[in-house]
């Protein structure tokens, strides 16, 4: 029996698992935490060597609970945060800390890419909008405000990319998590003079760019030590987090999109071809598999706001608060007896793209309770995905058959039924919690000959038996609700900038 480690560098944590090849079944996961640094507002940023030390921790436990006995690792493969950037000197040595995804320093100089830009010229060259924490302005920024930085930098590498070097001597990056970097010219997956020229980055800062499943050196003896697995071990290039996900789930091609609702929400949209939104609401990035792309959707609040309805509802530390909620929501029907909720609570990305968005209750009335607060909630959040769905879906390749969901949203069974409602489509209930640890796997194991491709390594996966089926009725209910839904940020835009800007 062959065993593969796939470990992903995540923002809170850095977990690894050791997966069965035959079966591409997770037997045994471990987790590191790795602590995220504020000396500013707005500021965000990590040290490059707490993920490795946790990647080789979170490793080792894995391997240890497996059981299996280090010899048994035939690949190894990884998965990280995307965006982030991490500046080293011609010695490989970092020059200051990472600066992070939720980085937010950046975004004057997003602001201003996005201000002197055309919008034709950026939906042709750019992969969408210029964000604040991508590597392209982040670099921007540096330049701006630490010379010194960029005067001593000879390479820049996303966060798995560092760790993977630090596993092989190797600083190369891959065509996935390069794809996030607002760097890449994803048709040809080629790093773009045009964007890296507009971003003040040099040419030479960028590392050779492989294909995720590609081989990217093999394990260096004195981390092998540590891991007690065989030195020279095929290491894949892997990819970023959210197509490390999609793997684990399966999703390669148009037809089956992913949600998952953790602390923010996330829709993934396989694409055939590198389309990109023209009115960049969203990101189009290069997938993992050689040839498909997918559009990236994201909202701020998703759990979040949940969490957010739970603490302002005393629920703070009752090991079962969702659980309350849950059963609240279950009484209330579809609507919450008039009552709507904008999910806004930390602004709002798709489709908006506005910082300065803000959470609405909009219909409150004496006889609506806790129980129409929580369900508005779970309606809100859930509609705000829907937008999003509707969005990657108007950029071709077909219409979205059925969605796999994920996150902690799944654990809720009325939650479930309203996804499938509001979406109009079966929900598939994703097994397990590792996808993107899992999907890192794979990799490796493409990269060590354990799987001819991802395609092969992906055929492995078990498939979810967990499915949800709309009710026609609500499903009718719910496609005018959201038309209601949809109306109200543009009507409410104005007083929301004059609120928060008061």
């Amino acid at each position: 029996m062959s065993y593969l480690l796939g470990i992903d560098v995540g923002t809170s944590s850095v977990k690894a698992a050791i997966v069965v090849a035959e079966s591409a079944r997770v037997v045994a996961a471990a987790g590191r935490e790795v602590a995220i640094h504020t000396p500013r507002p707005g500021w965000a940023e990590q040290d490059p060597t707490d993920w490795f030390e946790a990647a080789v921790g979170a490793a080792r436990e894995a391997i240890a609970a497996a059981g299996t006995g280090g010899h048994a690792v035939h690949g190894v493969g990884f998965s990280g945060q995307m965006h982030g950037t991490v500046c080293l000197d011609a010695a490989g040595r970092q020059v200051r800390p990472a600066i992070i995804w939720a980085d937010t320093r950046s975004g004057p100089q997003a602001t201003a890419l996005l201000a002197d830009l055309d919008p034709a010229d950026l939906a042709e060259h750019a992969p969408g909008p210029p964000v604040a924490g991508f590597m392209g302005p982040t670099l921007r920024w540096l330049r701006e405000h630490e010379p010194e930085t960029t005067a001593r930098t000879a390479t820049v590498l996303l966060p798995k990319d560092y760790v993977r070097m630090r596993f092989t001597g190797e600083a190369t990056t891959e065509v996935s998590d390069a794809a996030s970097t607002w760097l890449l010219d994803i048709a040809r997956g080629e790093w773009s003079g045009w964007l890296a020229e507009r971003c003040t980055v040099e040419p030479g800062w960028l590392p050779p760019v492989l294909g995720s499943a590609e081989a990217a050196g093999g394990l260096r003896a004195e981390v092998a030590a540590a891991l007690g697995v065989r030195p020279g071990i095929p290491i894949a290039a892997g990819c970023a987090d959210q197509p490390a996900q999609a793997l684990g789930h399966g999703l390669l091609d148009p037809g089956t999109d992913s949600v998952t609702i953790g602390t923010g929400g996330q829709v993934f949209h396989p694409l055939a071809a590198p389309h990109v939104d023209p009115g960049l609401r969203m990101h189009t990035f290069n997938h993992a598999v050689p040839g498909r792309w997918y559009a990236l959707a994201a909202i701020l609040s998703a759990g979040l706001s949940l969490r957010w309805l739970r603490d302002l509802l005393g629920m703070k530390g009752l090991a079962d608060a969702y659980a309350r909620l849950s059963a609240l929501a279950e009484g209330v029907p579809p609507g919450a007896e008039g009552l709507i909720f904008l999910p806004y609570l930390a602004g709002e990305r798709t489709p908006h793209m506005d910082p300065s968005a803000s959470g609405v209750f909009l219909g409150l009335r004496l006889h609506h309770g806790p129980a129409h607060l929580a369900r508005a909630v779970m309606e809100g959040v859930t509609m705000a995905l829907a937008e999003c769905l509707a969005l990657a879906s108007g950029m071709g390749d077909g219409e979205v058959r059925q969605v796999v969901a994920s996150g902690g949203a799944t654990n809720s069974a009325v939650w479930r039924q309203i996804q499938a409602n509001v979406y109009g489509v079966p929900l598939a209930i994703s097994a397990g919690e590792e996808h993107a640890s899992l999907g890192a796997a794979l990799l490796g194991g493409v990269a060590a000959g354990v799987y001819e491709s991802v395609e092969a390594a992906c055929a492995r996966l078990p498939r979810p038996t967990d499915r949800v089926e709309p009710d026609p009725a609500a499903v009718a209910f719910y496609a005018a609700h959201r038309e209601q839904f949809r109306a109200l940020y543009g009507k409410l835009r104005e007083d929301m900038h004059e609120l928060i800007h008061r």
